[in-house]
């Protein structure tokens, strides 16, 4: 697969000028543009530009909203509900975290719901946000159908991530940003346009058969963590996600490359909390935590015993003092979704 470089400053101008000619205030352009740039960062390009003409695509069809009228509904003072009134899931979700950090910061802790949004990228992400403001943080949001229920025929369930994120005492937080699924949805996409392969041992055709074969995997069923646990850490995401918050559920959210039939409404849920409401001094704690494990014996081969979101980091400091790489597909994506 061939690959041009770019740079990132100029990227992110082509993407912002992209969103604003598709109908997004400059603000809005601005706040998708950096989730999207920062995907392509952490090497998490299933959920960076690869996704840019799909988002395009449903505002053109009046799918999302590109001038939303965003409402925020205060329950309490540490609790709100937000409807997104369809917007690019990016804006939904950056309202949202700021809004539970705002709450956590002034009560102890924050939960907002949010319904009638769409996809928002990586859930790490926001959870970042959150830590940087020296709080805990746990996100969940739902997907469309790619995972069957343990015992079921038919996919219902989306690959629906699970987040958790703390501060660690050091400039690297801890972020645990995995969906349910053995590979994320967005990767076999990016192997689909590109006519790659598949890990063996992720995916199954849709006549049940194993398959590497990353069109044939999107038609089939994704097969799901740790066999009928993952299926039940699914259902729980799309319980918190979807029934809690008024959002789509139980296979109701529609895919966003191929079911043009209406909006996502997909719902988010975000909980943050300061670290001190039960002990004083949670940095200490946790710093030896992580020095604890980290000094266990390693198995040959292992240099060090990384905690997750130490990998990520690294990839995001690299990264950002290089171009960005993007494959051919994507560049003719950009040229097009500019004329």
């Amino acid at each position: 697969m061939e690959k041009v470089n770019l740079k990132i400053k100029n990227l992110k101008k082509e993407i912002v000028n992209i969103f604003t000619k598709y109908g997004l205030s400059n603000n809005h352009a601005l706040v998708s543009a950096n989730a999207l740039i920062n995907a392509e960062l952490v090497g998490a390009y299933g959920h960076g530009l690869s996704r840019l003409k799909m988002y395009c695509d449903r505002i053109s069809k009046k799918l999302i909203n590109p001038k939303p009228k965003i409402k925020i509904k205060k329950i309490s003072q540490s609790i709100s509900h937000i409807d997104a009134d369809n917007s690019i899931g990016f804006i939904a979700a950056d309202i949202a975290i700021k809004k539970a950090i705002q709450n956590a910061k002034e009560t102890g802790v924050g939960l907002v719901a949010v319904k009638n949004s769409g996809h928002y990228g990586l859930s790490g992400y926001y959870a970042e946000q959150a830590v940087k403001k020296n709080l805990i943080t746990m996100i969940y949001t739902n997907a469309p159908p790619a995972v069957a229920p343990h015992g079921a025929l038919k996919s219902l369930f989306g690959t629906n991530p699970i987040c958790f994120g703390s501060p660690t005492g050091s400039k690297i937080p801890f972020i645990l940003d995995t969906s349910i699924s053995m590979i994320n949805r967005g990767k076999i996409r990016v192997a689909a346009r590109n006519n790659q392969k598949i890990p063996e041992g992720v995916a199954l055709d849709r006549f049940g058969k194993p398959t590497i074969n990353a069109k044939k995997a999107l038609q089939g069923v994704q097969l799901p963590i740790a066999g009928f646990r993952g299926s039940g850490l699914a259902w729980m995401v799309d319980i918190l996600s979807g029934v809690l918050t008024g959002g789509n559920h139980a296979g109701r959210v529609k895919d966003p490359f191929d079911d043009f039939t209406g909006p996502q409404n997909i719902g988010h849920l975000f909980i943050t909390f300061k670290t001190n409401l039960f002990v004083k001094n949670y940095n200490t704690r946790i710093k030896d935590n992580i020095r604890k494990i980290k000094r266990l014996p390693r198995i040959k081969g292992v240099k060090e015993i990384m905690y997750p979101g130490q990998n990520k980091f690294k990839r995001f400091k690299i990264n950002s003092k290089k171009q960005i790489k993007i494959s051919n597909i994507t560049k003719k994506d950009l040229e097009i979704l500019k004329q």
